[in-house]
């Protein structure tokens, strides 16, 4: 379709640019569900396939950092964790409190000192009540 204009005498063809705001729009009805799905796929918790340590039956023998004064050491508790234990009195302190840091401090340190490694706890359940665990070494049979 050709169109004059009024103050030219050329003939221009019309030229038909698509509205950025449509195009844009359309590309958001695509990109924002499809955002929301994989976000949802990624903050479900997956309890079937749970790897690692902190896991339904505490697999790895953790021990929580600080411990808590009150909770009695579990049965089957590694030696490490009664050497921090001995090292690092169990602390009453609320996590944050001033007074809770500097137990975290020691414990972490000799967690380390024994050849332990630290695990940040970020989804606390009632298994796994601590922010920070202990994971005692695991000694490699040599064959």
């Amino acid at each position: 379709m050709v169109l004059m204009t009024k103050h030219w005498s050329i003939n221009y063809p019309m030229e038909r640019n698509p509205d950025s705001n449509t195009v844009c729009s359309h590309f958001m009805y695509v990109i924002v569900p499809a955002l929301g799905f994989w976000l949802t796929l990624m903050a479900t918790p997956t309890q079937a396939d749970c790897e690692g340590c902190l896991c339904p039956g505490d697999p790895c023998r953790l021990c929580p950092l600080p411990a808590v004064e009150g909770e009695p050491p579990k049965a089957d508790e590694h030696a490490i964790c009664t050497r921090i234990r001995a090292r690092v009195p169990p602390t009453s302190a609320e996590p944050g409190s001033n007074e809770y840091f500097p137990s975290l401090d020691r414990s972490i340190a000799a967690c380390v000192a024994e050849g332990g490694d630290v695990i940040r706890n970020r989804q606390r359940g009632k298994e796994f009540p601590s922010r920070f665990y202990c994971k005692p070494l695991v000694q490699i049979q040599a064959r």
